[in-house]
């Protein structure tokens, strides 16, 4: 357990509700750990004039240009060197206190950044996005390990995903054998396309628990910790939960105005946000890039002042924890176990 002072820069300028909620979050953040200073990146007047002379233990840096989502990420960390997410990686690359950063701008920006700027941590082929979604049981998220980063996928980037996601999901969850499963179209072993099968027997040679193969309807039920999967089929299955999860929301809402007493439908109400606090993934925090040599998370685009403060304390619980340590300790392994397979270094 690492303990003591450090910072996270944070991109002041990304998302939808920059840079209001971004600064108010990372004030909250600063309040909650006496040992953390928080480093704003962005337009300096308009940060400090939200500010005030709330600038104990946060630190601005000046970045006039803005990377939006309509910038080609490549482009945008190469040529707009003046923009607040590039000035952020800036600081986590140059200063070695600052242990982490985050982001609630464009997805494919900050994964850029983070390979082009950060790099990988030693035999780790490709970092990979790990959202938390919640799950059926209380208080017990389970993990996509990827869901985005990385559309096509090879046997042996699915490996290092399942090694990173339990290392990650024993440190958010406090559990030391989380289970980890593959996402399949059955649950049997033979069953998937080849990508799947050529990656369901290596996975039961890690150094982890490896409990098979889930279907996406189980994703939520709370029986497994980790789902590991390319990242095409995971950003389909994140959206495809986070879809129906809002049109289920809006469809009950709808159904209890429309045949329901008031007074009834008021009570009712209570109960249905009462769930859909309980299915909230931005309860979680944001969602790391794994693999990178230093702590990169991503926030939610819409994410407000509470959402942020838990991502920034998210990154200070994960470096305390020895992330980074843990994966290079279980890459290592194996390598030992499955040597050429999972060499890292070819992309």
């Amino acid at each position: 357990m690492k303990e003591g002072k450090m910072k996270v820069v944070v991109d002041a300028f990304g998302g939808d509700n920059a840079p209001l909620e971004i600064v108010e979050g990372a004030v909250l953040a600063t309040s909650e750990n006496q040992n953390l200073t928080v480093v704003l990146t962005g337009d300096k007047e308009k940060i400090y004039s939200i500010l005030g002379d709330r600038t104990e233990r946060v630190e601005v840096v000046d970045a006039k240009d803005v990377i939006t989502n309509d910038d080609t990420p490549t482009l945008a960390i190469r040529q707009k060197k003046d923009s607040s997410l590039v000035r952020a990686f800036d600081v986590l690359k140059e200063n070695d206190d600052v242990v982490g950063l985050v982001s609630a701008g464009s997805t494919g920006a900050v994964l850029t950044g983070a390979i082009l700027k950060i790099g990988r941590i030693k035999g780790i082929s490709r970092p990979a996005l790990c959202p938390i979604l919640p799950t059926i049981k209380a208080g017990k998220g389970v993990m996509i390990c990827d869901s985005g980063a990385n559309v096509d996928c090879k046997s042996e980037h699915l490996l290092h995903f399942a090694i990173m996601a339990s290392a990650y999901s024993a440190i958010m969850s406090g559990e030391d054998n989380p289970k980890v499963a593959l996402l399949n179209n059955g649950a049997e072993e033979h069953k998937g396309n080849e990508l799947c099968k050529q990656t369901y027997p290596l996975l039961k040679k890690l150094p982890i628990n490896f409990v098979g193969n889930v279907e996406a309807r189980d994703v939520m039920s709370g029986d497994v910790d980790v789902i590991v999967t390319d990242g095409f089929a995971g950003n389909v299955l994140l959206k495809g939960v986070e879809g129906v999860a809002s049109g289920m929301s809006k469809l009950i809402s709808q159904e209890a105005k429309k045949n329901i007493f008031s007074m009834l439908g008021a009570l009712m109400m209570g109960k249905f946000r009462g769930l859909k606090a309980k299915m909230d993934v931005n309860k979680y925090g944001g969602a790391p890039f794994l693999g990178c040599k230093k702590l990169v998370v991503k926030t939610h685009g819409n994410a407000k002042r509470e959402v942020v403060k838990n991502t920034i304390l998210q990154v200070v619980k994960l470096h305390e924890s020895g992330l980074n340590e843990k994966i290079e300790a279980l890459v290592s392994q194996m390598t030992e176990k499955l040597g050429d397979v999972v060499g890292g270094e070819n992309g």
